[in-house]
């Protein structure tokens, strides 16, 4: 069964907002692992010269790693639902 253009609007939104809200928990959660883990605050921008190049090459690796792998979850499960939920395929 194809979708119809609601269905792809609609989808649209409910990936986006699956998306985010994965990327805003997994960001929370990361940030309070790195505290606990590390005693200091995460780097703000692991582009700037003053922060050890280990410290900013694991927190680039991490960070972007696990925040894109929360969203891809979220996306994932967001496309079960809405399949189930419409009898849609909203990537097909």
């Amino acid at each position: 069964m194809s979708t119809g253009p609601n269905d792809s609007k609609l989808w649209t939104v409910v990936s986006l907002l699956a998306a985010l809200v994965a990327a805003a928990t997994a960001r929370k959660a990361l940030h309070a692992t790195w505290r606990a883990t590390t005693g200091k605050e995460p780097p703000s921008n692991p582009a700037d010269p003053d922060l050890n190049l280990r410290e900013a090459i694991t927190w680039a690796a991490v960070s972007g790693t696990l925040i894109a792998v929360a969203r891809m979850l979220a996306t994932r499960r967001a496309a079960h639902y809405f399949l189930r939920s419409t009898g849609n395929n909203p990537l097909a």
